[in-house]
């Protein structure tokens, strides 16, 4: 505003209440500015009114300090506070002289967490007793054209403007004051540490809204501020470097030591300064981080190695800020692994655990993000984070995130085994069972179902009434996540779970009348895994009248798929027994798995349980004839004997190596099925060779050879045979040519793939089939043995459209298809 202006302004100002800043030593004047606007006549045309603050820090206040001549100092330098009130100040600086350290106050070092980023105070250096006016602001850009002195006491007073908000948009407004502050940052940053400070403060300021990056991005002084926090970090090796030089001077001469004394008292000062402009400097670049193009431009330019750097600092603010820098960078995948090539967890390391406590918490969480990498969770085992990490589980400011930690790092097999050597399991243990509420916390129950996939954690769990008292608070209130714990530990075999057998009339009251469906696949875990030779199966079954509530659940769309397969594995589990296996025959389950096999054949994990149950079914006499002569079981294993799966065909192969010993029939069609699959590339070589000779023979051609070089080699029998030819199917040697069979299609001489139980066809419980080394594969004939005897194929396969060959009745398709069913009788010519 000019000065011939100011007949039209009119500004009043009325003194208020006084008060004691809540933490910190300094007083707080209340005042009310009214700003009216007036016409020529004087007559006032608008007018404003507003509520102000002004803060007198009295840093000086001790318990030695004067406090009437204190009290006088304060109220004739503050013109908002009236002599009248002279008393009062009295009494408030002697509460103050008095009061103790806050609990706010005490936070920010040990105590109480604040959880929040405390904006940088003003270097103390600029500190001015001085009171800055809005008003005067051409006066202070005046400044700036002075000596390094002036330059600094014209910024510290645009500071103290800028950190208040309402003054922003008219310092804003003032087009050359920015200008004129980006201009003396660029040109003298490295002549004064406090010159850069208070610059950089004032543009922190407007960083602190987001609606003035633009500004801030106008004049670059996002990639100014960091070469200036690359230039300190460089600057802070080389002061390192040569107090090592003086203390190792310092140990042989007693004037170095002098000298290094002196050095060391110096580089403290410089550092305090430094770490000023440091936190600063990181606070202005957090803020304009929040635009991810800015954020990855900071990237580009090293900003993680620089953040990293700073971590081996002393300073408590400096490091949460940042700590918190790093934790924003960390969300993305190119920032964590920056961040792991410069060895964060070992910084980290050694943040956990501190005695500060925002310092920790934002630790914390850093290391959070950090563990969602495998890595990154191995080096954090590797250094020993984790007994610490048990350790802060007794802190509730913490807990929560030490929580989640761990579960990420029990996610890891390898890694569980190494809570067995730490305190988690007892503390985990106590706060399940001391939960308030029916519910457990979601992050502690998990850990919990983790921990217990591990033998040795499941016996530590279980040691004294740990089972009874888990067992118990789950049925109670229903907690289906803490039976699915409980399920866990019933997986390890030994006396882990021998001990269930207690509670199997509760586990199977719950599959039997609880209408919570999580409740009762978890439940029905439990049972599937208690293969336990002495358990009376049989009982259980007939007791709860499980056998029609499991054929009800076996029908399609019955039951979820989650259900449908516990059922199934329960299934299979009892018909380890004779007579359960014999009682679930003869209720028709078999038949019922056969329709739920074709129902669910794209879910491996149910179409492979459905095989066990059919392994188990014919290791008894009881239902082996079922499975075999009264169901289509055999046809669906053979099927799936090449499925995709690899457990599905290893149980597969074993099944029907059970059905071969015990029936003929079915063997040679295992048999029958495995050479075709095994001999499939020599079969369709053979069939391709037989269609293209009658294709050639077909318009009468004589079938004139052509030249050697012209021909294919595989359609010359003779050169395999020898040049002597063939003389009655019988070559000179003796041996039966591949082409040579009796009247009824069968090939002489020949035994097929040997008997069931020979060394050709395998032994009983082979999980693989693999071709007889001793066969060999003639290109354009028949497959022969070692001594040339031909291998018998059962009269020829007949061929289909395509030339390949097929069996008559053998109507079922691969596992996978469409059509899934067995679409009549074997029949071999």
């Amino acid at each position: 505003m000019q000065a011939e202006d100011a007949r039209y302004l009119k500004r009043k100002v009325k003194g208020g209440s006084i008060d004691v800043h809540p933490t910190e030593k300094a007083l707080v004047v209340n005042y009310e500015l009214e700003a009216t606007i007036l016409g020529e006549m004087g007559d006032p045309m608008l007018g404003e009114r507003k509520e102000c603050q002004k803060i007198i820090r009295v840093r000086s206040l001790n318990s030695a300090t004067n406090i009437a001549a204190l009290a006088r100092e304060v109220v004739d330098k503050c013109k908002l506070i009236h002599p009248s009130k002279l008393p009062e100040v009295e009494q408030l600086l002697y509460y103050l002289q008095n009061r103790k350290e806050t609990a706010s106050s005490a936070g920010s070092k040990k105590g109480v967490m604040t959880g929040r980023l405390k904006d940088p105070p003003p270097y103390e250096g600029t500190e001015l007793d001085e009171q800055a006016n809005i008003n005067d602001v051409e006066d202070y850009i005046e400044l700036l054209y002075e000596d390094i002195p002036e330059k600094v006491r014209g910024t510290a007073l645009i500071l103290q403007l800028a950190r208040n908000p309402d003054n922003l948009e008219e310092i804003l407004q003032n087009e050359t004051v920015l200008g004129a502050l980006a201009r003396v940052l660029r040109e003298d940053w490295k002549r004064s540490v406090e010159l850069a400070t208070n610059i950089v403060y004032v543009f922190f300021c407007f960083s602190s809204f987001s609606q003035f990056h633009s500004v801030i991005a106008h004049f670059k002084i996002g990639a100014l501020v960091m070469s200036i926090v690359e230039h300190e970090i460089k600057r802070h090796d080389l002061w390192v470097d040569e107090l090592q030089k003086k203390r190792k001077a310092a140990e042989e001469s007693p004037q170095a030591k002098k000298d290094y004394e002196k050095n060391m008292k110096k580089y403290h000062g410089l550092l305090k300064k430094q770490e000023q402009l440091l936190r600063v400097s990181y606070y202005l670049l957090l803020n304009l981080a929040e635009d991810t193009k800015v954020e990855m431009k900071m990237r580009n330019k090293s900003i993680v190695p620089m953040l990293l750097k700073t971590l081996d600092r002393d300073n408590y603010e400096l490091l949460i800020l940042v700590v918190s820098f790093l934790k924003k960078l960390s969300i993305f995948s190119e920032n964590k692994t920056d961040m792991a090539q410069h060895q964060i967890i070992e910084k980290l390391t050694k943040l956990i655990p501190c005695d500060h406590e925002d310092l920790l918490n934002i630790s914390l969480r850093l290391l959070l993000n950090l563990s969602f990498d495998t890595d990154l969770r191995g080096k954090m085992i590797k250094l020993g984070l984790m007994p610490k990490l048990v350790g802060l589980l007794g802190n509730d400011n913490h807990r929560l995130i030490v929580l989640c930690i761990l579960y990420h790092i029990s996610m890891d097999d390898k890694a569980k085994s190494m809570f067995t050597y730490t305190d988690c399991i007892p503390m985990v243990m106590k706060m399940i069972l001391e939960s308030p509420g029916e519910r457990i916390e979601l992050e502690l129950v998990s850990l919990g179902i983790n921990l217990a996939c591990n033998k040795r954690n499941a016996q530590l769990i279980c040691e004294g009434n740990g089972l009874r008292l888990l067992m118990r608070r789950a049925l109670r209130f229903k907690d289906g996540l803490l039976l699915k714990m409980v399920r866990n530990i019933s997986q390890h075999d030994g006396q882990t779970k021998t001990q269930f057998i207690e509670y199997i009339s509760d586990i199977a009251s719950v599959v039997k009348n609880s209408d919570d469906e999580e409740l009762v696949v978890e439940a029905l875990g439990i049972l599937a895994n208690l293969t336990i030779p002495d358990l009376d199966y049989e009982l259980i079954l007939k007791e709860y009248k499980l056998v029609p509530w499991i054929t009800q659940k076996l029908e399609p769309r019955a039951a979820e798929d989650d259900l449908v397969l516990e059922v199934v594995m329960l299934v299979g589990t009892v018909a380890m027994d004779d007579s359960c296996a014999a009682m679930l025959a003869k209720s028709g389950i078999i038949q019922s798995l056969i329709e739920l096999l074709n129902a669910k054949q794209e879910d491996d994990e149910i179409v492979c349980q459905i095989v066990y149950v059919f392994y188990q079914m014919v290791f008894h006499e009881a239902t082996r004839e079922v499975i075999i002569k009264q169901t289509q079981a055999p046809a669906y294993l053979i099927d799936l004997m090449h499925d995709k799966n690899a457990e599905i065909r290893k149980v597969c192969d074993n099944t029907l190596d059970i059905i071969s010993e015990f029936d003929e029939e079915w063997a040679k069609k295992i048999k029958l099925e495995k050479f075709r699959w095994h001999n499939s590339q020599w079969l369709e070589m053979v069939e391709s060779q037989q269609m293209d000779e009658s294709d050639g023979m077909m318009y009468g051609d004589e079938g004139y050879s052509p030249y050697i070089q012209e021909s294919d080699i595989l359609d010359r029998p003779d050169l395999f045979y020898g040049q002597q030819g063939y003389d009655d199917g019988e070559m000179y040697d003796g041996v039966v040519t591949p082409d040579y069979i009796d009247e009824y299609g069968n090939v002489q001489n020949g035994d097929y793939m040997g008997s069931p139980g020979s060394a050709m066809y395998g032994n009983r419980y082979s999980q693989e089939f693999r071709p007889d080394s001793r066969i060999q594969y003639v290109p354009g004939g028949q497959a022969i043995d070692e001594y040339g005897q031909p291998l018998e194929v059962y009269g020829g396969p007949a061929v289909d459209e395509y030339g390949r060959p097929v069996q008559e009745g053998y109507g079922y398709q691969t596992h996978g298809s469409q059509d899934y069913g067995y679409r009549g009788s074997y029949d071999y010519r």
